[in-house]
C-alpha cells in the first residue's frame, strides 16, 4: 500500500490564502495526505527605514500569521498539518517546498508586498514553474467571469 503524500499550501494571512488552507485540509481529509502550510517572509523594501533595526521581528511575525491561519482553518482531527516558516521570496519558497508534493494549493490573491517582489505575481511564477499540480483557490467574489465557483 502506498503511503499518503502531502499537500503544500501557501499562507500569507490573506482571506484567499485562508480559503486555500481550508480547501487543502479538506482534500487531505479525503485522501489521507498531510498538509504543509508554508509562509515565506522577506525584509520589506527600504522606505527610509532600515528594516533590520526597525524593531520588527519579521520571522516571528510570519510565525504568528501562519499559526493564526492554521488555528482558524484546521478543524479536522484526522489531518496532520505542519507549519513551515522560511525566509525568501514566496514563489521560490513554494516551488522548493512543493518538490515531491502531490499538490500545491495557493490562493487567488495575496498581500501586496508578497506579489510585488518580482515582475508578475507569485501565482503566475508558481503555475509556470511548479513540479507538481497546482490548484488556485478563488474566493467567490474574486473568480474570473464565467468561472465555476
Amino acid at each position: 500500500m502506498k503511503n499518503p503524500g502531502y499537500i503544500v499550501v501557501g499562507v500569507d494571512g490573506s482571506p484567499s490564502s485562508l480559503d486555500a488552507l481550508q480547501w487543502a485540509v479538506g482534500q487531505a481529509a479525503l485522501t489521507g495526505a498531510g498538509v504543509r502550510a508554508v509562509i515565506a517572509w522577506e525584509y520589506p523594501p527600504l522606505s527610509g527605514v532600515n528594516p533590520i533595526t526597525a524593531h520588527v521581528d519579521w520571522p516571528a511575525k510570519a510565525k504568528q500569521t501562519i499559526d493564526a491561519a492554521v488555528d482558524k482553518a484546521v478543524d479536522i482531527d484526522n489531518v496532520t498539518v505542519s507549519s513551515v516558516v522560511i525566509a525568501g521570496h514566496p514563489a521560490q519558497v513554494l516551488l522548493e517546498v512543493s518538490v515531491g508534493a502531490e499538490l500545491l494549493v495557493i490562493g487567488n490573491s495575496g498581500h501586496g508586498g508578497f506579489t510585488e517582489s518580482l515582475p508578475g505575481s507569485v501565482r503566475e511564477h508558481v503555475i509556470a514553474n511548479a513540479t507538481c499540480p497546482v490548484l488556485v483557490v478563488c474566493q467567490a467574489g474574486n473568480a474570473p467571469a464565467g468561472s465555476p465557483v
